[in-house]
């Protein structure tokens, strides 16, 4: 049976070059980053060139690169980072309804220390309104944190837009770049980004390491306490070959990156193109054009995206109907209802998420399969029967998605 891999906004499979310099550094280079003796040393130097590598990916500078455990912890660090460190100045934070839960969380966290926060709606797309985010801030706030693409619909917001005006009225602004970084080019500078979450085990790197980029001049206070860890912003002995793996998965991703925005969005826009022609009562959800290159998210009414996905695992094609964080619950996606979805279409959402490693020959075979494991279900199902007085419109459904 086939294996075919369409999860990658879940995890990608580590490199093999990032998997021999990682067990080198486990292995030979086995040194604490902070002892002063040669092992010492040399894990030491890998650190700062891993450092470099990740700043070059984002164009940051290497001091304003701090190692993380990953997506939440560096979400959870610059959110209650800046709160902590700015209470004086105010107590508002601005988001959106469709952040992963790494900030949502948090910031249901800090209401309950005392901190107001306000959740930006987004329209049919999953796109915040640019004015909205504007019109949400007060005297009293402190930051702005709004994903640079949305996990599940993979819909890119106005990051840029957003940065302009934060930095004008003197408002940090974060931005959970986990699924972008590494998959699409990022500019902090550019786009006048103060904080940057990204974790390496969405570009090709491993597991358990991930960045915080905080801009220089920040003022941000540590949550994790112990030694002087990472200019003491980051308390914990240095995972350095995670670190050193994930610097090598930036290197690279930064290398190939035009190369595989052109492909794979060719993939998708095929996916995509033949799911709305051969299926009917299809949603595509996300913006149709402003979406990541790998991303091709349904919604089939009548059909339940468990059974999906069951169906589609059973020939041997990994996918999601959401993020991997919640895939254990069995409430609809909070995106998709944000988006103004109702819970029964919600529930029946397929999530496409393609990689480095995809080719021409997989689309084909899940093309060739979807259609029927969806009739299939549909058979199953007793609203199906009466579905022949229902039309659904979909906006994007004639749309060409075009490569960015």
């Amino acid at each position: 049976m086939k294996r075919v891999y369409f999860d990658h906004s879940a995890t990608t499979p580590v490199d093999k070059t990032v998997a021999e310099t990682i067990l080198e550094h486990m292995t030979e280079k086995f040194g604490n980053a902070s002892s002063i003796h040669r092992f010492g040393r040399e894990a030491r130097k890998a650190v700062d060139e891993a450092r470099e590598k990740v700043a070059a990916l984002i164009n940051a500078e290497p001091n304003e690169i701090f190692f993380t455990s990953g997506g939440t912890e560096g979400d959870n660090l610059a959110l209650k980072g800046i709160a902590y460190a700015n209470r004086k100045k105010g107590n508002h934070i601005i988001t959106t309804a469709i952040e992963h839960h790494a900030i949502l969380h948090t910031c249901e966290y800090l209401e309950k220390q005392g901190f107001s926060v306000t959740y930006l709606p987004v329209d049919e797309y999953g796109m915040v309104k640019v004015e909205d985010v504007a019109k949400a801030i007060t005297d009293k706030t402190i930051l702005i944190s709004v994903m640079y693409a949305n996990n599940e619909v993979g819909t890119i917001q106005p990051i840029a837009e957003i940065g302009c005006i934060a930095r004008e009225k003197g408002i940090y602004f974060h931005t959970d770049a986990v699924q972008v970084a590494g998959n699409y080019p990022i500019d902090v500078k550019a786009s006048k980004i103060d904080l940057l979450t990204l974790a390496g085990h969405k570009f090709h790197g491993p597991k358990g390491v991930g960045v915080l980029y905080i801009r220089r001049g920040v003022r941000i206070e540590e949550i994790q306490h112990g030694g002087g860890h990472e200019r003491n912003m980051r308390a914990g002995t240095e995972n350095v070959p995670g670190i050193v793996g994930l610097g090598k998965a930036a290197e690279l991703a930064k290398n190939e990156m035009q190369e595989k925005i052109v492909r794979i969005s060719g993939l998708r826009d095929r996916i995509i193109k033949e799911v709305m022609e051969k299926i009917p009562h299809t949603k595509l959800n996300g913006h149709p054009t402003q979406r990541m290159p790998g991303n091709a998210n349904f919604s089939f009414h009548f059909v339940e995206g468990e059974s999906l996905l069951l169906n589609l695992d059973l020939k041997g094609i990994a996918a999601s109907s959401g993020s991997a964080c919640t895939s254990g619950s069995l409430d609809p996606s909070h995106v998709l209802l944000a988006m103004g979805m109702t819970h029964e279409v919600a529930h029946g959402s397929l999530r496409i998420t393609l990689g480095r490693g995809n080719t021409a020959e997989e689309v084909d075979y899940f093309l060739e399969l979807l259609p029927e494991i969806v009739q299939r279900l549909r058979d199953m199902s007793p609203l199906y029967g009466a579905s022949a007085d229902i039309k659904i419109t979909n906006p994007c459904s004639e749309c060409h998605v075009h490569a960015h």
